[in-house]
């Protein structure tokens, strides 16, 4: 056990990626690439940091941005409350504290959208502030180190973690620290073939030497998917189309649509459903995934517009389309089916 910060540390140092966020100590910056990378892969995420980091240098650009643009720029990443939740506490960073961030966790933590794990992301990275990250890596690699079966999503197990990562923290280099134990669980500690020969703490781990690697960590929840049925009209005349911008407190918030229609159970709509005499073209349904949600969807193609006035409906030229922010799922039909 006294030799996991150490060994952890040098095999980071011989082994560690080259990532951008880690030639940095800007907490904007660093805070923009912790939210960029939760629920989003390491090799998806550079570019749109790079994208981010070149468009909005600085705490003041990304405030003073239009959200339209920041989610335009986000399309693709998934989980959109994340950047209108950086959008907010940039706005209030630059609005209260003249546009410094806060160096210390208890002042991150209270902003929005900054929980537990990022807020001490930026105070150990940024500012050398001796607290742990726990994220997923952590908790795999402390739960299977210590042999620890604990559900790591209990509240108490959580705190738990947190603890013995605290105790393992290098005081003087807890940026070091932090960094390292991520990165053993993203390369050597990994979620289903585990590099246990390679691993240069084998001999202490218990999991290992109890036979439990690939049951740690446990988890106790096992929230069901929701099934959802989406049908969206693309109006196409006169190269102009229809959109509506989401606006209820559900997936998609503030990104735009096609006119659309949700059903109860799988069917295909006919044109009266509509309000039309036929439509041009019909796709075979796509299977969308989100977390907790399996969205079946088709879209439904018309080369005139409906006849009667439709509230919330925008009519714009297909050659702006690409300017309003829309889901991935939209954006994947229009680029690789939807022919005009």
């Amino acid at each position: 056990m006294n030799d996991f910060t150490p060994q952890i540390t040098d095999w980071y140092r011989q082994n560690k990626r080259d990532l951008p966020w880690r030639n940095t100590r800007d907490p904007y910056l660093i805070w923009i690439s912790e939210v960029i990378l939760q629920q989003t892969r390491v090799d998806q995420g550079i570019g749109y940091y790079y994208r981010f980091s070149e468009r909005f240098p600085t705490i003041t650009h990304f405030a003073q941005a239009d959200l339209q643009e920041i989610l335009n720029l986000w399309q693709g990443l998934g989980y959109y409350s994340r950047a209108r939740n950086m959008h907010v506490t940039a706005q209030l960073i630059l609005n209260t504290c003249n546009g410094v961030f806060p160096n210390n966790y208890t002042s991150l933590i209270q902003l929005k959208g900054i929980g537990p794990y990022t807020a001490a992301a930026i105070a150990s990275f940024s500012f050398k502030e001796p607290v742990a990250v726990v994220d997923g890596n952590v908790y795999r690699v402390l739960s299977r180190f210590f042999d620890i079966d604990e559900p790591i999503d209990k509240s108490s197990s959580r705190k738990l973690f947190t603890e013995i990562a605290q105790s393992l923290i290098d005081q003087n280099q807890p940026d070091l620290f932090n960094q390292a134990i991520m990165e053993f669980g993203a390369l050597l500690c990994t979620p289903k073939k585990p590099k246990c020969l390679e691993c240069p703490i084998n001999e202490s781990c218990a999991s290992l030497r109890n036979g439990t690697v690939l049951e740690r960590p446990v988890k106790s929840k096992r929230t069901k998917s929701k099934s959802r049925y989406l049908h969206y009209a693309i109006f196409n005349s006169n190269g102009q189309t229809l959109i509506q911008q989401r606006k209820s407190k559900d997936i998609w918030q503030q990104l735009w649509e096609f006119p659309l229609i949700e059903t109860d159970d799988k069917v295909v709509l006919s044109a009266e459903q509509w309000e039309m005499n036929e439509f041009t073209y019909c796709s075979d349904e796509i299977i969308h995934i989100l977390s907790h949600q399996r969205l079946h969807v088709r879209f439904y193609v018309f080369h005139k517009f409906p006849t009667k006035t439709l509230e919330n409906w925008n009519v714009i030229s297909w050659d702006d389309f690409h300017l309003y922010p829309q889901p991935r799922l939209i954006d994947r039909f229009i680029n690789e089916q939807f022919v005009l």
